[in-house]
């Protein structure tokens, strides 16, 4: 596919992306939105020239196209330099340009989506903000027809952002991201990474943590990263002049925050190295900060070998030389985003060498987790849509319970002789501390004066691939009580969000328990300074389940010394619902609260399977009036006060409320089931949940009960808690209900 028009001839799989976005966005029985996954490196930008020029050519020209891209790095302007420099002939604008002279046949018009989207940016005030919809009721006007491109369409997805994609009232919206999910409401195209590969874009794979070996010891992360980092560049430097090419590989340093201690160690360790800011090695692009930024930096030959950045600087950015990422954590629990990967995989010269060396890229990081990246909600396998209460509820009202916040649960001495105890009775614990190191090696707990890490490796053609990885190296790091100090809180941190009790009293309850040294009554290791960071850090799943199991325990709800507030509730005049777009023989559920409520709104997509079957046979009886699914979380949300084993208060929202026609007024909590003997409840919670939702039924008069299904069926209690759905307090919902 060439045209006259255009200066550069496409490969085999960028045509066949283009043939196919042509046809796709002319045939009318086609879905409205397109969305095209292409890995970075593979010729986005040229693949969407080349459409629009096929598409003015050979289908409509009175269409004009808009092209939205992310804010950073100034996309919006390299993808219409592209654009002007391959398709020259072509009609080429800004959005400033749109507003002085409106969206014409055959124009192109680039828009950066902070210009619009932004709070408090103001490069379009409120009177040009409203030029700009009036630029689009004018081409309206005119005839013009739009198609929206959304480039990197992940960085945006805003309830602004999608005011500004409905003005526009697109023929058709083409979503191009390297980290899209194929989703069935939408067409898709994928191109394959093996194709770019096979190309010579991008490297023939990447590397993630070459040269880390199992069980090595690493004194500081950012030290021996570097230093592996360094020495890698400098081979690649080497042989780059082997062959003759004038190639300057770049290190990039990616901090998640850029916090300014962290950022000041790394640039002391680099200026160790011989490489600073001042000798034109070092360059810093930081939101707040960028510094020496030469013009070439992007160029084969650019002088910088380290550019420090922050994670924000993952998209719109190409620098063909870059070979090396080094992601540094700023606290344990980081993810590594793939899509920064695509910021190395590109070739410089767009064709392999044959040499592993330089047609590979590498990835340096202790990072454990790997994920995509922010996914856009429009990703997900539903939608998300808006409904209105019938009139006939809306004057339904009942009492809610809110936590009394000047009660606070249990004390920190307490909280303490509960996890104590909890943990003797568990294990078996004595006054011996030797004996119980062993019984708590037993069930898995790790000792010593080491705190252990994991660092994944390995060879990896396609990029998603990293994130399904399984293959990890140990590493080893010697407790420096100053260094890990914040390893330490982190993982108090941690451990506190299952008990909801501040940092410090954590902290105090685990010295108390396990630390040598102060009161030895509740004492049941001895464990030195450096022995208990590494204990904590390294058993952190293992404390947060102890405590966990603590707060799971049965509330003495008779004892409590608070009174829940009240609060009148009104079911919301309008919600948002998971909607099940490929629902299959749909029909409208009229005993739901509320208008257009449909089984695509119950389907096992958005809803769990008690919950789906009890809308079912809600729909299929005569006798209810009406049907109320309640919300998660939230003030709005019909809510009753639980104490969990600490006497904590918490709020729990039961699922439904139903109104029957004779007036009755069931509350119904819906709980994973059995399965083939096997419990589906994950609810540590229940059986408090339970006693107080039985407290506030008898108190108010109502109906209530938990419903859980078995073998499609649903049984109910409301009597006394049985976890065993052979209980005979379960019993079926056609008795009680």
């Amino acid at each position: 596919m060439v045209n006259p028009g255009l200066t550069i001839n496409l490969f085999d799989f960028q045509e066949q992306a283009v043939i196919k976005l042509v046809d796709l966005t002319v045939d009318k029985n086609s879905k409205q939105t397109v969305t095209l996954k292409a890995p970075t490196g593979s010729g986005k930008t040229i693949i969407l020239i080349d459409y629009i020029e096929e598409y003015l050519c050979n289908a409509e020209s009175n269409t004009a196209f808009i092209w939205l891209c992310p804010g950073k790095g100034d996309l919006e302007e390299q993808s219409r330099g592209k654009m002007q420099k391959f398709a020259p002939h072509r009609n080429t604008q800004n959005l400033f340009d749109a507003l002085l002279n409106g969206f014409t046949a055959e124009s192109t018009t680039f828009i950066n989506w902070e210009l619009v989207t932004k709070r408090g940016n103001t490069a379009i005030r409120d009177s040009e903000r409203k030029n700009l919809y009036d630029r689009i009721a004018d081409a309206h006007r005119n005839g013009i027809e739009f198609i929206v491109i959304i480039d990197e369409e992940h960085s945006h997805n805003t309830a602004k952002a999608r005011n500004i994609i409905d003005a526009f009232a697109a023929k058709n919206i083409i979503r191009v991201s390297a980290t899209a999910i194929e989703n069935k409401r939408y067409e898709f195209i994928e191109v394959d990474e093996l194709d770019v590969i096979n190309a010579g874009l991008i490297t023939k794979a990447l590397y993630v943590n070459e040269g880390i070996s199992d069980g090595v010891e690493v004194t500081d992360d950012y030290d021996y990263l570097l230093d592996l980092a360094d020495a890698k560049r400098k081979a690649i430097a080497a042989r780059y002049v082997e062959i003759g090419k004038a190639i300057r590989p770049l290190v990039l340093i990616q901090f998640p925050n850029g916090q300014p201690e962290t950022v000041a160690a790394v640039e002391k360790k680099l200026q160790s190295m011989g490489y600073t800011y001042d000798n034109g090695m070092v360059s810093k692009w930081m939101s707040e900060d960028k510094r020496d930024l030469p013009d070439n930096l992007t160029q084969n030959d650019g002088i910088p070998v380290f550019l420090l950045m922050k994670q924000a600087i993952s998209t719109g950015w190409d620098c063909p030389r870059a070979k090396i990422l080094v992601k540094l954590r700023e606290n344990m629990s980081e993810s590594f985003e793939i899509q920064t990967i695509g910021r190395i995989r590109r070739m410089p010269e767009t064709v392999h060498y044959e040499d592993d060396l330089l047609d590979f890229c590498y990835v340096y990081t202790f990072d454990e987790k790997y994920k995509a990246g922010l996914l856009a909600n429009i990703d997900k396998a539903y939608e998300t849509r808006r409904l209105f209460l019938k009139d006939k509820c809306k004057t339904f009202t009942l009492e809610k319970q809110i936590r009394d916040l000047d009660f606070d649960g249990l004390g920190e001495r307490e909280v303490l002789n509960k996890v104590y105890d909890s943990l003797v009775r568990k294990y078996k614990l004595g006054a011996d501390k030797k004996q119980n190191k062993l019984l708590f090696m037993e069930r898995n707990y790790r000792f010593g004066e080491e705190i252990l890490g994991r660092a994944l490796y390995g060879q990896y053609v396609y990029t998603e691939r990293v994130m399904e990885s399984t293959d990890y190296h140990t590493t080893r790091k010697r407790v420096d009580t100053h260094e890990h100090g914040i390893y330490l809180l982190h993982s108090v941190d941690a451990i506190k969000t299952t008990i909801g009790m501040p940092t410090g009293k954590v902290k105090t309850m685990l010295e108390r328990l396990f630390r040598k040294g102060g009161n030895a009554s509740k004492k049941l290791l001895n464990l030195n300074t450096a022995e208990f960071y590494a204990f904590v850090v390294n058993n952190e799943h293992l404390l947060k389940e102890e405590f966990r199991e603590v707060t799971a325990e049965m509330s003495k709800q008779i004892t409590l010394n608070f009174y829940p507030r009240t609060s009148a509730f009104y079911i919301p005049e309008q919600d948002f619902f998971k909607y099940d777009s490929g629902v299959k023989d749909e029909v409208e559920y009229l005993n739901n609260a509320y208008q257009e409520y449909t089984s695509g709104y119950a389907t096992s997509l958005v809803r769990s399977t008690c919950e789906m079957l009890f809308e079912q046979y809600c729909e299929n009886r005569d006798d209810i009036d009406w049907v109320y699914k309640n919300g998660d979380t939230g003030q709005q949300y019909f809510s009753i006060v639980y104490a969990n084993g600490i006497e904590k208060q918490r709020l729990f929202y039961a699922d439904y409320i139903v109104k029957m026609k004779d007036g009755t007024v069931w509350v119904i909590e819906t709980k994973g089931g059995e399965f083939k003997g096997k419990d589906k409840n994950i609810d540590r919670q229940i059986e408090n949940k339970f006693n107080a939702f039985k407290d506030y039924a008898k108190a108010k008069g109502i109906q209530w009960g938990f419903v859980r299904d078995k073998d499609s069926r649903l049984y109910i209690n409301n009597t006394e808690f049985a976890e065993s759905m052979s209980d005979e307090h379960w019993v079926a919902l056609d008795d009680v209900f």
